[in-house]
């Protein structure tokens, strides 16, 4: 569908700005430029002008350009104008552009919608165009700019059209049987077919979740008993005061968020409520959400006191009960290496850091219970204050973050509608595989089925071109 009617808005950033760009896209864009122009420039080159409004007063003097269709951004007639970016500039030369007829503002994001059904661009390209926008580390920029570009565009219509090439074959099986072009053995070299594509859908699934950390972040929760300096580290890591810090046990009742950028990956540190029992209602919901956090987060780091006293230790058995997780009482027993990788979740970690290693020794009573950590090999000792053993954390969580991202050029699905969409196809396609007898009619509508499936992912959903693919694969009607 191509719109009747022209929009105009301003394409460049906030203002005030050096230079403010105005785009104008329709059918009416030709007038526009020649209305407030005074003509239309050589296409595509750029060109000084003077521009006026209706009653021939100048708005300012800038640069024009003209995209003719199909051939520009938005599959449409595109104008440009370059203008001095003063809000003032802006405004009275929008208002004499949709003082013209058929000419209004653009809503959110019309621009990047015309170009869409225009076909200059897919779903994905969009969404990509999107993210780029969006992105904030560089992992996130790189990813986005191979998904605008058309990297995950091109693996989905690439597995369309081999389901295609395959639904045409069967059905040429069973409708020109008679004709004596198709081979006997047709569901057999279909059902090989789609067995490796079945097999390259399950490679890209599995890889869904590097998408959602690089679009999403890597979750790091902070979780202890109170006062083990979780605040204390939240502040620390964001170099700023993000959450309060007391002496009173259970001053922090929510999760607190700060992200941060870790070799080009965004990282999401949640401060948590200190993980005890308690008879405080404000404080049980608090603890609940420590546990939620936990459970969804990539990596725990497991924070502790060791000079709190007697009890500290039940408890972080406890917590690393909660992540299921092995706990490591002795260096000797457990090598670092299986500490740092989760064992029950296949992307969740631990990391057991000593916090306020700045202290000194502890005496008297809290000397005679600090004994029960002598034996517990943490992974790190640091200390907010002198910032001992805060470059080695900071750096093991980088790595961590980046070796689950992956490579940020590889295309893999960004979203969960890439994911249910894709799953959706397999599940299908893994139902024709495993039934090698169905008859050939049930097999096309099933592959059809998971084309429609895939379609979406692009927004190409469509059946027309599967009478070509017959014609060019066999010499039906020579």
């Amino acid at each position: 569908m191509i719109p009747s009617d022209t929009i105009a808005a301003l394409s460049s950033g906030a203002l005030p700005s050096g230079v403010a760009v105005v785009r104008i896209s329709g059918p009416s864009a030709r007038i526009v430029m020649e209305s407030l122009a005074g003509g239309m420039p050589p296409e595509r080159r750029a060109s000084l002008r003077r521009f006026r409004d209706a009653a021939g007063a100048t708005i300012d003097r800038g640069i024009a350009l003209f995209f003719p269709s199909p051939g520009s951004v938005t599959g449409e007639d595109l104008a440009e104008f370059h203008l001095h970016g003063g809000r003032a500039v802006v405004a009275a030369f929008l208002d004499a552009a949709t003082g013209l007829p058929d000419v209004r503002l653009a809503v959110a994001g019309e621009f990047t919608r015309r170009a869409f059904e225009n076909g200059r661009i897919d779903l994905t390209e969009a969404e990509g165009l999107a993210d780029l926008i969006s992105a904030e580390t560089e992992a996130q920029r790189r990813m986005a700019v191979a998904q605008a570009g058309g990297a995950l565009r091109a693996i989905y219509e690439d597995w369309m059209r081999r389901l295609t090439q395959a639904r045409a074959m069967i059905e040429a099986s069973f409708d020109f049987a008679d004709e004596g072009d198709v081979g006997d053995d047709v569901a057999g070299g279909v059902a090989t077919k789609i067995a490796a594509l079945v097999d390259e859908m399950r490679t890209h699934l599995a890889k869904a979740d590097r998408g959602e950390i690089l679009r999403e972040g890597y979750r790091v929760a902070i979780v202890g008993a109170p006062n083990a300096g979780k605040s204390s580290l939240l502040n620390a890591l964001a170099d700023r005061e993000v959450a309060i810090v007391t002496e009173i046990p259970g001053t922090t009742r929510d999760v607190i968020e700060a992200t941060l950028d870790l070799g080009g990956v965004p990282v999401r540190f949640s401060d948590t409520a200190g993980i005890r029992e308690t008879s405080d209602a404000v404080e049980a919901i608090g603890v609940e959400r420590a546990r939620a956090v936990m459970d969804s987060a990539d990596l725990v780091l497991a924070l502790v006191d060791t000079q709190s006293g007697h009890g500290p230790f039940a408890r972080f058995s406890d917590l690393l009960t909660h992540v299921k997780h092995p706990m490591m009482l002795a260096a000797s027993q457990t090598p670092l290496d299986d500490v740092a990788t989760g064992m029950s979740r296949p992307h969740r970690h631990i990391l057991t850091v000593r916090t306020k290693s700045d202290r000194p020794e502890p005496h008297g009573l809290a000397a005679r219970f600090g004994g029960e950590w002598d034996d517990f090999a943490f992974d790190f000792a640091i200390s907010t204050k002198t910032g001992e053993g805060m470059s080695a954390l900071v750096a093991r969580v980088s790595a961590l973050a980046v070796d689950a991202a992956g490579d940020p050029d590889e295309a893999v699905p960004m979203r969960t509608r890439h994911k249910e969409l894709v799953a959706d196809a397999l599940r299908i396609l893994e139902q024709f595989v495993s039934k090698p007898d169905m008859p050939p009619e049930v097999g096309a509508e099933t592959l059809r089925r998971a084309g429609n499936r895939l379609g979406a992912l692009t927004g190409q959903v469509g059946v027309e071109d599967l009478l070509d693919v017959i014609f060019s694969e066999f010499c039906i009607g020579k």
